[in-house]
């Protein structure tokens, strides 16, 4: 007798603002989302990008500093850099009604790429939606056709998708996908 293990499968789709998407979804029960989004802001602060990414508006800003708490209060997440701070609804909030408590809290949480046109990797993410399917944030993760900076790179730099391979294997159990190495360059839109 033979145990096969059922690995997830990213759900593709063609959205009109990024095109080719590839998307694994993410529990979104509140200590899940907790936990993700503080192994993010607190691992890797100093490495992304984060913000939205909407048709027409797309904001991308880089931490600061350190986050100096991350922490959950009445179902909202907040993220302190001291100076500044967010919060998003990742669980049950009592200060409203249910129905609206259940529009604003996350559910659908995605680890996502967006392939080119020939099919292979471009960026690479996180997103979060509220249950009204309004996005509430997105975190670009480290882009190997990009510097830190957010420039365009002269050559591929793959280990910059360590934080993609360690997200894909501590929260869907998924070995790194020799797919993710197989692009040539960034290009907006392409």
């Amino acid at each position: 007798m033979t145990t096969e293990t059922c690995l997830p499968q990213p759900v593709e789709t063609n959205e009109p603002s990024l095109g080719r998407v590839q998307a694994w979804a993410l529990p979104t029960d509140e200590d899940s989302l907790w936990m993700l989004c503080k192994d993010i802001f607190q691992k890797y602060w100093d490495q992304i990008v984060f913000g939205s990414l909407i048709p027409g508006a797309v904001w991308e800003i880089r931490a600061p500093n350190e986050p100096t708490k991350v922490s959950v209060l009445d179902g909202y997440l907040t993220v302190d850099f001291g100076a500044w701070h967010f919060h998003i609804c990742i669980g049950h909030f009592k200060g409203a009604s249910d129905e609206d408590a259940f529009l604003r809290r996350t559910g659908r949480a995605e680890l996502y790429r967006v392939l080119n046109k020939e099919g292979f990797p471009k960026s690479w993410g996180v997103r979060l939606f509220n249950n009204a399917g309004q996005q509430q944030m997105t975190v670009f993760l480290p882009n190997p056709f990009l510097t830190p900076e957010q420039q365009i790179a002269s050559a591929p730099d793959w280990s910059r998708l360590a934080m993609w391979d360690w997200l894909r294997e501590a929260y869907l159990g998924l070995p790194s996908d020799p797919l993710d190495r197989s692009g040539r360059g960034f290009s907006c839109g392409g």
